[in-house]
């Protein structure tokens, strides 16, 4: 559930990782709903896509550390999206993939997308360990609880996710030793 809009304050101007201030990066696209705590805020979708549709590029990004704003592009890689991309939460049910490889963030393939859907991925798919866990509170059937990366989740409880290349071949690496 997206939390409810409110008037952005000085005092969350300070924990969002975008300017309140800066215009939207994708206003045909999404609406940035922010919430009055730290990681309250989300996106949600102002369009509707079939099931496997590009919702945007990626092509506002930078290399970066690995920091909670930040998405893992490879084994060793982090950007930050700088764009209210960020605004996408985690669900364990999600309504996107991060496509890091081809820099694009799609539908997922198993159902469409509706305007005023919460738009989430699945943070495991990108992230291998997380720089700040979490307990998911996504409220869904297929939810994970504690949210640490892929590294720590068997093989088992990321089938039928979509995951990036980068952590498939992580995966198969610790398969191996």
């Amino acid at each position: 559930m997206a939390p409810i809009a409110v008037e952005p304050s000085p005092a969350t101007a300070s924990v969002l990782p975008t300017s309140i201030e800066t215009p939207p990066t994708h206003p045909d696209r999404l609406r940035v709903d922010r919430g009055t705590k730290a990681f309250s805020s989300g996106a949600v979708s102002l369009i509707s896509l079939p099931a496997g549709s590009v919702f945007a590029k990626i092509t506002t990004a930078t290399p970066a550390k690995k920091a909670y704003t930040s998405v893992q592009t490879g084994a060793n890689s982090h950007i930050e999206l700088n764009s209210d991309l960020v605004y996408c939460n985690h669900s364990c049910q999600p309504t996107l993939n991060f496509d890091m490889g081809k820099m694009e963030v799609r539908v997922v393939d198993d159902r469409d997308l509706k305007a005023g859907d919460a738009l989430t991925f699945f943070y495991p798919s990108s992230e291998w360990e997380m720089d700040q866990t979490f307990q998911c509170n996504c409220g869904t059937e297929t939810c994970k609880g504690w949210i640490d990366g892929a590294k720590k989740m068997d093989r088992n409880s990321l089938e039928g996710y979509w995951l990036n290349e980068h952590i498939e071949g992580l995966l198969k690496e610790r398969e191996s030793s």
